[in-house]
């Protein structure tokens, strides 16, 4: 692959990774509701699980499941139940009258929601076979196991420069004034979108 072909591979990765779903719509709404430090987290989660999902796709584990449709099953319905789950908890704090301050004590910390971003990925069944497939496209048949470990590298590079960059935008001044003077609102379109995420795995062609 050339130096061009490989420049645009990278774009390619970052426009899907920066494309709205799951993985930026938690990192906006965190970011926006408690700010920097918990927007960093939750982007350290959900690059962690990008992360542990192209390792396993460097490794074969992508065709090993196209093999064995029940994990995608499995994954699949985890994966559609977390997001109702995030959609289910996002509408009632939006339909709830409580007090920003009275709905962030009960979020958890740093730790909880890096976790909350590390499950949103590893229970997402797409993410492996995106792995799978830019290998497919940017490794040669037959090349050394540096040319994958390298393609990774440069990919989880990109995947950190676009969701820890929206973690730094959503968590500026402007943003987070906009989301106080409009949480509810926020809250209860960040829970239709998560539901809508989980219909979307439920009813989408996986393999």
């Amino acid at each position: 692959m050339t130096g061009v072909e490989l420049g645009l591979l990278l774009v390619a990765w970052a426009v899907a990774g920066a494309s709205p779903g799951p993985a930026t719509l938690a990192i906006a709404g965190t970011s926006m509701e408690r700010g920097r430090a918990a927007g960093l987290a939750v982007a350290a989660g959900i690059v962690c699980g990008s992360a542990s999902w192209g390792v396993a796709a460097a490794l074969g584990m992508s065709a090993l499941m196209l093999a064995n449709a029940w994990l995608v099953e499995i994954l699949r319905y985890a994966g559609a139940a977390y997001l109702m789950y995030l959609g289910i908890k996002a509408l009632r704090s939006g339909l709830s009258n409580k007090p920003l301050a009275s709905v962030q004590a009960k979020r958890g910390g740093l730790r909880s929601i890096y976790l909350k971003g590390l499950l949103l990925h590893l229970t997402n069944p797409k993410a492996i076979f995106s792995w799978g497939a830019i290998f497919a496209i940017a490794v040669p048949p037959g090349s050394d196991m540096w040319v994958v470990w390298e393609t990774f590298a440069a990919l989880f590079v990109v995947s950190n420069l676009v969701f820890f960059g929206y973690a730094l935008l959503f968590s500026t001044a402007a943003f987070i004034r906009g989301y106080q003077r409009m949480r509810r609102w926020f809250e209860i379109s960040f829970g239709l979108m998560f539901g809508f995420a989980g219909l979307k795995i439920l009813t989408a062609r996986l393999t």
